[in-house]
């Protein structure tokens, strides 16, 4: 995005004044080497490209394209499916098309490459109606898509599984820290706080209780930084999974004077879990964990009755 922002400015500094005005593409629009349907066509630009405005001929625009890759086009377009910031309502119309974009990214066998359009469309708003009421959170959920494809691609390599966390590769944590920045004290910046414990968690335990330890601080520090998080029930619900899992892992690991503390914290943070939310499913999922607690029921490893 960034990369892609300082070409256009390159690109923009090029062209007349009336380049200023920017469009973004909400459809699949084909692109024309003249005004007329008939003429030749260049391409099909996608969702979320850019369009640099320089010229209007009865029904067409005449615009350059920035493409992601970089490279720029100029040709021509019907005049619809480009919204502009003067367009009304085109924040909406471009959060729309981003939601149901994310929506066929997540279905099975979804329009390829509608993941990145979600990516594009969401980065657009913030960048062209910064003062959108949906600005904060479309800048989140751009950068929510680029760290989950970034961490699918992260967690899938062997060494992330196998070496700690400060050797290892850790998502891009860049453009959550941009929503933070720009829009701190929100939902969107706990929200985006939130991705940055995952570059700080173990890959796996090998059965020692340091990793468990450490994350269970984590989550229990992110709680009490963010105390109004809509993550606060997930984030206690998981520092108690992982104190109940501390007790096989003591038993095993020959420290048994460890066990009742780990136990009571396991309870404890089970308890809040459930509280902070009575009528969620994780507020159901942290009784079942308070009931195998207090029953000595193992949650981690193989032990059995």
């Amino acid at each position: 995005m960034v990369r892609g922002l300082a070409a256009l400015t390159v690109l923009l500094m090029s062209l007349p004044a009336l380049a200023a005005d920017i469009g973004v593409l909400m459809r699949p629009t084909p692109i024309y080497i003249a005004p007329d349907t008939t003429s030749q066509k260049l391409t099909t630009a996608q969702r979320g490209i850019e369009a640099a405005l320089l010229d209007r001929n009865q029904k067409f625009l005449h615009v350059t394209l920035l493409l992601p890759e970089g490279a720029q086009l100029t040709g021509w377009m019907l005049d619809r499916g480009a919204i502009f910031p003067a367009t009304p309502n085109g924040d909406r119309i471009l959060f729309g098309e981003a939601v149901d974009s994310e929506n066929e990214a997540s279905r099975r066998g979804g329009r390829k490459d509608a993941a990145h359009e979600a990516y594009r469309l969401y980065s657009r708003i913030a960048e062209y109606f910064p003062n959108s009421p949906l600005a904060a959170e479309a800048l989140y959920r751009a950068a929510d898509i680029r760290w989950q494809m970034e961490s699918a691609d992260v967690w899938s390599r062997r060494s992330t599984k196998e070496l700690p966390s400060s050797l290892r590769s850790t998502v891009d944590d860049y453009e959550m820290k941009q929503v933070v920045k720009k829009f701190p004290r929100t939902k969107w910046a706990d929200l985006a706080d939130y991705h940055f414990v995952e570059n700080k968690l173990c890959g796996d335990w090998l059965g020692k209780p340091s990793c468990p330890e450490k994350e269970t601080d984590i989550y229990e520090e992110y709680v009490k930084n963010h105390p109004n998080s809509p993550k606060v029930q997930e984030a206690l619900l998981k520092a108690a999974s992982r104190q109940a899992a501390l007790i096989q892992i003591y038993a095993t690991d020959e420290q048994p004077g460890k066990i009742p503390t780990a136990k009571q914290r396991a309870a404890a943070l089970a308890r809040r879990a459930f509280d902070a939310k009575p009528d969620s499913d994780d507020a159901q999922r942290a009784q079942r964990l308070l009931y195998m607690v207090e029953h000595d029921i193992a949650t981690y490893g193989n032990a059995l009755d």
